[in-house]
C-alpha cells in the first residue's frame, strides 16, 4: 500500500525552482525548498515571477497547496491533481483560465509556458491559459528566457516525437511586447490551448545522426519602434545564412493593435530556428535589443545568425534549449530505456546535469552515458528509462 504522507524532498537554493516544482507535481511528491537567496540583503526569498509561478500551478490543479515563510525563504509544496480547465474551478472545458503577471516580473513568457506545455500533457482536460498584465514579456529577455516565437517553433514540434500531436496545441500571441523600460515594458497578451493529453508518452529514439540543415526560418519582431527594423534584421541575417541554406524564410511579426495605445513594452528582436533532414532535429537562436537601446537592427540580425550557426555547430539532435523538455519527457514515459543523441556541449551545460540529479532525487533511474561511435566523440548517446508516471486523470490511449 502507498504511503499516503510521503516524506519532503529536501533542496536548497533558487536555482531550477519552476523545474522542481513540475518534477513534483507530475511524481506527487511534496518538496521542501530553504536557502532561497538568503544571503541577498536586499531581496531575499521568492522573487516576483517565482510568486507568479506558484499562483499559475494553483490555478491549474486541484489540491495543490504551499506554505511561505515569513521571509520568503523557506516554502513547502503539496501537489495535487493536474486538471486544466475543469468545472469546479469557474471553467469548463473549452473555457480558458485566466493568469495576470505583475509589472514587477522580469522574466519572459517562456520561463512559465515551458514548464506548462510540461503539465499540460498529463492534465484531466484540457489545459487552455491566457496571460495577460504588465509583466508578459512576448520577447527573448536579456536574463536568458527564449522568445515566444522560439518556444512556438522549436519547443512545440517535438511533442510530436512522444505521440502528443502538434496540431492540437494552438499559441496565439494577441499582443507582443519587449522588456523596454519604465512604464513602456510588458503588457503582452498571450494564449494557450493544450488539447492533446495522452496516457503515457511514447519512448523516444533519436539514437542517429542529426542530418544535415535543409531549411532555416524564424521571425523578426518589434513593438512600438518602427517596423524597418523586421527588414533590417532579415536582410542582416540573410547576409550571413544565405551561404548555408536556399530555403531561408524568415517572417514579418504583424504589428500590434495600436502598441502606442497599449503601452507595450519597447523594443525589437528576432528569433531563427533551423529544421534539419532528420525529423525532429531543430536548431534555435535568439536574440533582443537591450532595454537601455543603443544597438543596431542591423547588428541584432547578424549576432542572432551567427548563434544559429553555433548552435547547429554544437551538433546532437536536440539543442540546449529544448533539452530539458525532452529529457523529462523521456522520463515521465512508458518503463522502456528511451536513447537521445546530444552534443557534449549540452549535455555538460550545469541545467542539464542539475535536471539528471532532480529526476534522480524524484524516483526516475540514472541515465546511462556512451559516447557516439560514427563521429570523433563529439557527440554523447543518452539512455534514460521511464518511470511510467503516466496521466492518472484521463484514460487515453
Amino acid at each position: 500500500m502507498s504511503n499516503p504522507n510521503p516524506a519532503f524532498l529536501r533542496f536548497t537554493g533558487h536555482k531550477a525552482f519552476a523545474q522542481r516544482l513540475v518534477l513534483s507535481t507530475l511524481t506527487g511528491r511534496p518538496i521542501h525548498i530553504s536557502g532561497i537567496r538568503s544571503s541577498s540583503p536586499t531581496a531575499p526569498g521568492l522573487a516576483p515571477h517565482e510568486i507568479s509561478f506558484l499562483r499559475l500551478l494553483e490555478a491549474v490543479t486541484n489540491g495543490s497547496s504551499f506554505q511561505i515563510s515569513y521571509t520568503g525563504t523557506t516554502i513547502t509544496y503539496h501537489p495535487g491533481l493536474i486538471t486544466g480547465a475543469i468545472a469546479g474551478a469557474g471553467a469548463v472545458e473549452g473555457d480558458i483560465i485566466e493568469h495576470n503577471i505583475p509589472s514587477n516580473c522580469t522574466r519572459g513568457i517562456s520561463y512559465f509556458l515551458i514548464p506548462l506545455a510540461l503539465l499540460a500533457p498529463f492534465s484531466k482536460a484540457h489545459m487552455n491559459v491566457r496571460f495577460s498584465g504588465p509583466g508578459v514579456i512576448t520577447s527573448a529577455t536579456e536574463s536568458g528566457d527564449m522568445s515566444i516565437d522560439s518556444f512556438r517553433l522549436a519547443i512545440l514540434p517535438l511533442y510530436g516525437l512522444f505521440g502528443i500531436p502538434p496540431a492540437r496545441i494552438d499559441l496565439s500571441i494577441k499582443q507582443r511586447s519587449c522588456p523596454g523600460r519604465g512604464d513602456r515594458k510588458g503588457n503582452g497578451i498571450v494564449e494557450l490551448r493544450f488539447a492533446s493529453q495522452v496516457r503515457l508518452p511514447k519512448t523516444l529514439h533519436m539514437n542517429r545522426s542529426s542530418g544535415r540543415v535543409k531549411k532555416i526560418g524564424g521571425v523578426a519582431y518589434c513593438s512600438g519602434v518602427s517596423a524597418s527594423n523586421n527588414k533590417r534584421m532579415i536582410h542582416a541575417a540573410r547576409g550571413v545564412l544565405n551561404a548555408l541554406s536556399s530555403d531561408i524564410k524568415i517572417a514579418e511579426a504583424p504589428p500590434g493593435r495600436d502598441d502606442a495605445r497599449n503601452n507595450v513594452g519597447i523594443g525589437f528582436g528576432m528569433s531563427l530556428v533551423a529544421e534539419s533532414s532528420v525529423p525532429g532535429v531543430i536548431y534555435s537562436a535568439d536574440v533582443v535589443a537591450p532595454s537601455e537601446g543603443g544597438v543596431l537592427p542591423e547588428d541584432l540580425g547578424t549576432r542572432c545568425a551567427y548563434q544559429l550557426l553555433e548552435a547547429i555547430d554544437q551538433g546532437g539532435c536536440v539543442s540546449w534549449a529544448a533539452a530539458k523538455t525532452v529529457l523529462t519527457l523521456m522520463a515521465m514515459g512508458s518503463e522502456d530505456v528511451g536513447r537521445l543523441r546530444l552534443s557534449k556541449a549540452v549535455i555538460g551545460t550545469e541545467e542539464v546535469v542539475g535536471l539528471a540529479r532532480d529526476l534522480k532525487t524524484f524516483g526516475a533511474s540514472s541515465w546511462g552515458l556512451r559516447e557516439a561511435e560514427d563521429d570523433e566523440g563529439a557527440d554523447v548517446l543518452v539512455s534514460v528509462k521511464g518511470s511510467g508516471v503516466g496521466n492518472v486523470g484521463r484514460k487515453v490511449a
